[in-house]
């Protein structure tokens, strides 16, 4: 708890050098090592100390204060309300803010420059909201060490556990004499030249145009290592299973949606995992060789490397099988930011020049409910983000197909349905009949990026907000009276084949590079989606399917309660194979 920063080192303010003093090329040098250019003035830390430092010296720790800790979506807010911290950030970023009350200009400000002086973390227990990354800013002299690409200190964040409080710990990397710079590495850890440049973008800005934009499918190991991170195991090969016609099957499931809800008289619970002949079980299973080996027969509601239909990075990289070097029409353009970063800069400054929409949306690769999920036009913004969780960063659909409600006007919509994967050789994939819409309930708009009621559809999970309901049945009406020349048949008839171009890459080569071809394996996914406008080969308007994400193991609440012969339905058609009566449509 003893700050004593003060008594070994100083802020020094760098005045701008007068270039008849000294050669044009020693004025550019200065330039280039300003961090951030026309930025208010630019300070450095020195040492102080007429003792200099020791590098050896137990004593040559130091704490640093944060002076705003926070999550992204909350930060406007606080701004706003917080006594003082608008004040605090704009002199510590230097910008102009001189009024008491927060203006809208400033707190702008603010949000943007606040990128190059983030720092974060995350809690490694707790619920999936309290894992979504903090975002903190040290205090005035934290803030003001400098880059260097050989640092003379390291900083890292150490959260103290009595007092529940973070700090940044400040230590250095060798001997110091008086009037030494401090200063760190920005990029800590990238050993790779481009990728550092890409890195360091926020601080030294650069054009990474001559890198192609160009993201071929990642290469075989790619998808070995992420099948071996998975501690996946493949099944050995067997012949399918062929059932008496009459047999009743037993179920283990862990489901409480299933064990409330299927009747069929072919299908009875067991609490005995051992006599199953059927497991339904909500957590991902992993032994399939074992399973195969042993009990061929014993079917079950995934199949292996189906990770790669249910993780975003991993659905964008076999969607490239779909189309040209921008992947399909029915996804949005993905980055994996981890492995894709001087691409995706190449693509947004390439987009930048010729005034294109640059507006997109950050994603987890791992989580759902959209936490921790941002939408910016900021490319430092996205490259900063990449030092949290690993992301993928996908085009923001800036042109959506809207829906008129009376009580806010034209707002965003999404589309789920539940689609059957019965068999992947041969491929056999089937519909649900009903689909579920969930809505903004803010008018849409291009701005505003970080209000959520305006730009995402998932109110269900948040605490005191309204949940806009409306049955498909009633919905078909609603949507083909607003958009009379765009027939429900015909729009589903392209969401549908979107659907059969997914599951055809996505069964097209073998495991591990594709889902795996288990006899035995029966599945579920729930797919989001929206529609966008866009333009077809022939010049005309069309309305084209945006799929979003896929998931494993959906909640099925409302199905369950608005159709309560849902469950029946799913497994009279996946493990009785009898479709026919059900509300189900054969996609492929």
């Amino acid at each position: 708890q003893v700050f004593d920063a003060g008594d070994y080192f100083g802020i020094m303010q760098v005045e701008e050098v007068d270039d008849e003093e000294e050669g044009d090329e020693e004025m550019e040098e200065q330039l280039k090592k300003k961090p951030n250019p026309g930025n208010g003035p630019c300070f450095k830390v020195i040492v102080t100390n007429e003792n200099g430092l020791q590098a050896s010296n137990p004593n040559s720790v130091f704490l640093i204060d944060h002076a705003w800790t926070y999550r992204v979506e909350h930060a406007r807010q606080q701004l706003l309300h917080v006594p003082g911290l608008l004040h605090r950030m704009a002199s510590l970023m230097g910008i102009d803010f001189h009024g008491e009350i927060p203006d809208e200009g400033s707190i702008e400000q603010v949000l943007q420059e606040m990128w190059k002086y983030n720092q974060t973390y995350q809690l490694s227990q707790g619920t999936a909201e309290e894992k979504v990354p903090v975002w903190y800013i040290m205090d005035e002299f934290g803030s003001r060490i400098q880059h260097s690409d050989q640092p003379s200190f390291a900083t890292a964040p150490l959260f103290y556990m009595p007092q529940q409080i973070a700090y940044t710990v400040l230590w250095p990397l060798r001997d110091l004499e008086t009037g030494d710079e401090v200063t760190r590495d920005y990029a800590y850890g990238e050993t790779d030249r481009l990728i550092r440049q890409c890195v360091l973008l926020p601080w030294v800005p650069t054009e990474v145009l001559d890198v192609s934009c160009v993201t071929p499918e990642p290469s075989d190991e790619y998808y070995q290592a992420i099948l071996a991170e998975n501690k996946e195991k493949l099944p050995v090969v067997i012949n399918s299973p062929v059932y008496a016609k009459d047999k009743v099957f037993k179920v283990f499931t862990d489901i409480q949606q299933v064990l409330n809800n299927l009747t069929h008289p072919r299908f009875v619970f067991t609490d005995n995992e051992g006599e199953a002949d059927i497991l339904y079980n909500f957590s991902h299973f992993k032994d399939y060789r074992k399973l195969s080996e042993e009990r061929p027969e014993v079917m079950l509601n995934q199949f292996p490397c189906e990770n790669l239909l249910t993780v975003k990075d991993c659905l964008a990289s076999i969607a490239r099988r779909a189309g040209g070097p921008d992947g399909p029409r029915w996804l949005p353009r993905t980055f994996n930011l981890q492995t894709e970063l001087p691409q995706f800069i190449s693509y947004f400054q390439q987009r930048d020049r010729r005034g294109e929409d640059n507006h997109w949306i950050c994603k987890p690769w791992n989580l759902a409910r959209s936490l921790d999920t941002h939408i910016t036009n900021s490319l430092n913004n996205i490259i900063r983000h990449r030092e949290s969780s690993p992301k993928v960063v996908c085009k923001y659909i800036e042109n959506p197909v809207l829906f008129h409600r009376e009580d806010v006007g034209l707002v965003k919509f999404d589309i789920r349905y539940v689609v059957l994967l019965r068999s992947v050789k041969p491929l056999r994939l089937y519909s649900y009949d009903v689909f579920w819409l969930r809505f903004s309930n803010r008018a849409f708009s291009l701005d505003d990026l970080d209000d959520y009621e305006k730009h995402f559809t998932v109110m269900n999970y948040a605490p005191g907000v309204t949940l806009k309901q409306v049955h498909c049945e009633d919905f078909i009406p609603l949507f083909e009276k607003q958009y009379p020349e765009y027939p429900w048949t015909t729009v589903q008839v392209n969401i549908f084949k979107a659907f059969a171009e997914l599951f055809q890459v996505a069964s097209a080569k073998p495991a591990p590079l594709g889902i795996c071809d288990y006899p035995s394996s029966r599945a579920i996914y729930a797919i989001d989606l929206m529609l966008k406008w866009d333009t077809s080969r022939d010049g005309k308007r069309i309305m084209q399917p945006q799929i979003l994400e896929v998931n494993f193991n959906p909640d099925c609440d409302r199905a369950c309660k608005y159709h309560p012969t849902f469950f029946n339905d799913v497994f009279s058609t996946l493990f009785l194979d009898e479709p026919d009566n059900c509300h189900v449509t054969s996609i492929v």
